[in-house]
């Protein structure tokens, strides 16, 4: 770490510069982002979520706010427990990650088998990251989750929840972990984030006195079976469930039995023993032949599936396999595969008769264990939902839609009494523990009652009061809001808060992080050791939170003042609600709209969440990060690779809204270089620069810093924040860097004004190299804690900007008038238009543009024999933005402005310039150009 940065950082903390306390009469601002789980070092993912809340921050405090940005740990859920277990067990991989990715030295990664040390470890590590990485933290306010005094304050929530009967008992399908013997919520799963039970159709083939259950997601494809799959390596059992007599995979009885289906088993075999009898289908009668496919896995519903060769690429693909010899198999079994052919029963625009076959193709999948199959299958299913018509061929579901036939053909099944149903998840899903997860039936389970109609409006209205940015992540959260069913809230395992009434029960890891942002206001008071937990009654909570009950009485019966509690009701009431909370997109369908719910159901509208920020999920260098290839950047690294402000600008400007960021070590580099290099900049510029009266360019260079101040304001408080950073660090030094190029002379004064509104507006991304940089300009006080520049120290001058535009445009003309006349020139005239010239062209495209009639316009001018089609053709090449500058500056000098930039002009042209006036006395114009001039539109001859 820089020696420059260990002072900054030393003098922030000694002056306590992000520690904020309440000051009633100045407006304030509460930024949060999601605290992060503590299995591992803070990761570059992290660190981009998390940098631009500290931007916005950073940002709001130039601003003149009261900022309080405070951060915690995650210590509860099976996350940690499941590594330490993981490691405990032996297993290789988890230690590898340890030692070679996280760089944990070996003798550290003995002692976290205790998944306590595990995760102080973690804590310490990363909080010395933020702190090195500058981030302007109230650390005042730390706490982990598992905290005796938050385990209170989350004790409370719940009871609270339960009173208003959003916390209710019943059962319920769950994701489980048999080992751990509890639900598994979304963040406690190493694999499957977000993956939920859905329903599957049983559908009984008659198999003699067996029903052969196959399951599907699409039963309205039944009049399209040609076959039955099943994998050939697996086992397979027959088993009476609820009274029948079935056929499924081993694997499928103890799946079925949680589902409380009465399962007793009879004998099992292997897949091959099934293959070449055949078993008759519902509804077509059909009597249908069983195939060998090993893309069956028996570990997903019945490990049984019917053969739709038309429509589903997998079905076409294993077809393919054995017909072409890929798959060995007997004589018999080829013979009636290559007998079958697909059968069309769906028609979809876009697609021929057998859309599997041209999606396999499409994808150029080799095989049915080829993975591109999968992206193929999404498509063709997509198409034919969305799009699909059923054929005749389909009996009678033909002519409905593809959603509408599910429906009948369940109805149809159900009819013949053989269709059963069962819960299953549609992705692989693995528990922090290492096992696998299944769906299960859970009697007597708690649940966060997110169906509750009431609750449901709440929680929308909640979203409709709040700033989203970007505003298209809105809908996001409707979207979850009507899906969004009831959700267990409490597991059997890993560290965390036991519910108050039923202690076998341990709230949920996205249970006890939804309202945790109004605990950061007591937080404060528990490190400084003036609230411990016994304290922390909820009726306290209920005064310190809802202003309920006498505080005098409370205080005496906690055994503390009653000046405490109400100091604990005023620092929660003026800091809350939340003004913005930043987390990335994948949060949206859990952890920031169960935010959204829980404080909708717990507190007045006034203390609703104000702003979300949403941003992209990270890539390294344009693939999805992932630790077990090895494809990872921890913060630690990044940071001390490109050093803290490197960092910073680089996580800065790599994306907007919810574009997926893509981290790249040359980005980074080049960050770190631009930071480097502003610094000498400012030093060499103010070295040339002289003490000298202000001329247009000066004028130029200020209403242009108005403007990129206006940009910059704009878009950080509407999060853009790549969009500011970009205006700040590269349009704006491309800025100055033409102001100097172009004065030849800069003046100190413009110079030593725009440094310092510059050095503000770099402060919230690179606030190291900022407090430098005010250092060096002589600035009292920290960069950190002054004012956001105003745009009244830099007045607008559109003649300026008019000029310089004039300028670039006579410039741009003139090389290509070079460009075409070839041989020597000695001068280049240019002819600005006349006074009557300029009347002509505002009065022709003033009447144009009230939609009057232009031929008296026309007629007055006519003496300068300038047709109107080439005034309404610059008009048009202007554009109405600069034309309507023009017609409003009726004083605007065209002339002395181009005068002014002759000598500029020479320089860059490599030619003598001479400006001159049509019309003038005087006037040089030996080829008639003068009177051809336009306002905007000069002249140009060359000599």
């Amino acid at each position: 770490m820089a020696n420059k940065e260990k002072y900054w950082l030393k003098v922030w903390a000694d002056r306590r510069a992000f520690e904020p306390d309440p000051l009633p009469g100045k407006k304030k601002m509460f930024v949060t982002v999601p605290y992060p789980y503590m299995n591992a070092p803070v990761h570059i993912g992290t660190a981009f979520t998390s940098a631009r809340a500290e931007f916005y921050a950073r940002f709001r405090r130039l601003q003149g706010y009261n900022v309080l940005f405070p951060w915690a740990w995650h210590w509860t859920g099976k996350t940690i427990v499941g590594m330490s277990y993981r490691l405990k067990q032996g297993d290789e991989a988890v230690r590898r990650a340890f030692v070679e990715i996280d760089g944990v030295p070996p003798s550290e990664v003995e002692k976290f088998v205790d998944p306590e040390y595990l995760a102080s470890y973690y804590t310490k590590v990363s909080r010395q990251v933020m702190k090195d990485t500058g981030f302007s933290i109230d650390w005042r306010r730390e706490f982990r989750t598992v905290d005796p005094t938050y385990r209170r304050f989350v004790e409370w929530q719940y009871l609270r929840l339960r009173e208003l009967g959003y916390v209710v008992q019943g059962t319920h399908p769950v994701v489980w972990c048999p080992f751990d013997k509890s639900p598994t919520g979304d963040h406690d799963r190493m694999e499957g984030e977000g993956v939920s039970p859905e329903e599957f159709s049983l559908i009984k083939f008659h198999l003699g006195e067996f029903a052969f259950v196959a399951a599907t997601v699409r039963p309205e494809t039944i009049y399209g079976a040609t076959n039955l799959w099943v994998n050939p390596d697996a086992e397979y059992s027959e088993a009476r469930v609820d009274g029948e007599l079935w056929i499924v995979s081993s694997s499928a009885l103890s799946r079925l039995s949680e589902q409380k289906h009465d399962v007793t088993p009879v004998r099992s075999f292997r897949g091959q023993d099934l293959v070449g009898r055949y078993a008759m289908a519902p509804l077509t009668g059909k009597s249908l032949p069983i195939l060998p496919g090993k893309f069956v896995d028996e570990t997903v519903a019945t490990g049984v599936v019917y053969s739709v060769p038309a429509h589903a690429p997998f079905d076409y693909m294993a077809l393919q396999d054995i017909k072409q010899g890929r798959v060995p198999v007997g004589r018999q079994v080829k013979e009636v595969a290559d007998k079958m052919e697909p059968l069309s029963i769906i028609n979809v625009q876009g697609y021929s008769r057998f859309p599997a076959e041209d999606a396999v193709k499409k994808s150029g999948a080799a095989d049915s264990t080829d993975p591109r199959l999968e992206a193929a299958t999404e498509e063709v299913y997509g198409a034919e939902f969305h799009r699909g018509v059923m054929a005749q061929s389909s009996g009678p579901l033909a002519g409905l839609a593809v959603a509408e036939a599910k429906a009948k053909a369940v109805e149809l099944i159900t009819k013949t009494g053989r269709l059963g149903k069962m819960l299953e998840l549609p992705q692989r899903v693995v528990c922090r523990c290492g096992n696998r997860c299944f769906v299960k039936i859970l009697e007597n389970q708690w649940f966060l009652n997110y169906s509750n109609p009431e609750w449901k409006a709440k929680a929308r209205l909640a979203v409709e009061k709040a700033s989203v940015f970007p505003e298209e992540a809105r809908q996001w959260f409707y979207s979850t809001i009507d899906w969004l069913d009831d959700r267990p809230c409490a597991r059997r395992s890993g560290m965390g808060t036991k519910l108050p009434w039923d202690k076998e029960w341990i709230v949920d890891t996205l249970g006890d992080s939804t309202i945790y942002m109004a605990y950061y206001t007591l937080s404060k008071f528990v490190n400084q050791e003036k609230l411990a937990p016994e304290q922390m009654t909820p009726e306290v909570l209920d005064y310190v939170f809802f202003g309920k009950g006498n505080p005098a009485n409370l205080a005496k019966g906690v055994k503390t003042t009653e000046k405490r509690l109400r100091d604990l009701r005023a620092e929660f009431t003026y800091w809350y609600p939340v003004d913005l909370r930043n987390s990335a997109k994948e949060l949206i369908p859990n952890h920031l709209t169960f935010y959204a719910f829980h404080h909708a159901a717990l507190f007045p509208e006034k203390q609703w969440p104000k702003g979300f920020g949403i941003n992209g999920m990270i890539q390294i260098e344009g693939k999805k990060m992932s630790k077990t290839k090895g494809n990872f950047v921890t913060w630690k690294g990044a940071l001390e690779k490109y050093g803290a402000d490197g960092l910073r600008l680089a996580l800065a400007l790599i994306a907007d809204g919810m574009d997926d960021a893509d981290w790249r070590d040359r980005a980074a580099e080049d960050a770190k270089f631009k930071v480097e290099s502003v610094i000498p900049f400012v030093k060499k510029s103010l070295k040339a620069s002289s003490r000298r009266e202000k001329n247009s360019i000066d004028a130029w260079l200020v209403s242009t810093v108005h403007r990129r101040i206006v940009a910059v304001t704009e878009a950080m408080e509407v999060m853009k924040i790549r969009r500011a950073s970009a205006a700040t660090f590269q349009e704006m030094w491309n800025d100055i860097r033409y102001y100097l190029h172009r004065s030849g002379d800069p003046r100190r004064q413009t110079l030593e004004a725009v440094f310092v509104a510059w050095l503000r507006m770099m402060s919230p991304f690179t606030p190291f190299m900022a407090e430098d940089l005010n250092h060096e300009l002589g600035g009292k006080g920290l960069a950190s804690q002054a004012d956001w520049p105003s745009t009244k120290d830099f007045p607008l001058d559109e003649e300026a900007e008019l000029a310089e535009a004039l300028l670039q445009k006579v410039m741009e003309d003139a090389r290509n008038v070079m460009k075409l006349i070839k041989g020597p020139r000695k001068v280049l005239n240019v002819y600005v238009a006349s006074d009557e010239a300029r009347r002509y062209f505002a009065e022709l495209a003033g009447a144009k543009a009230r939609k009057e009639n232009v031929g008296s316009v026309v007629k007055k001018y006519a003496s300068l024999k300038i047709s109107p089609d080439r005034v309404f053709k610059l008009s048009f090449e202007l554009g109405e933005d600069l034309v309507g500058k023009l017609l409003g500056m009726k004083d605007f000098d065209e002339f002395a402005a181009l005068s002014e930039a002759q000598e500029f002009m020479g320089r860059e042209l490599g030619i003598k310039v001479n400006v001159q006036k049509a019309g003038s006395k005087g006037l040089s114009d030996p080829a008639n150009k003068a009177k051809g001039a336009l306002p905007i539109k000069p002249a140009l001859l060359l000599e």
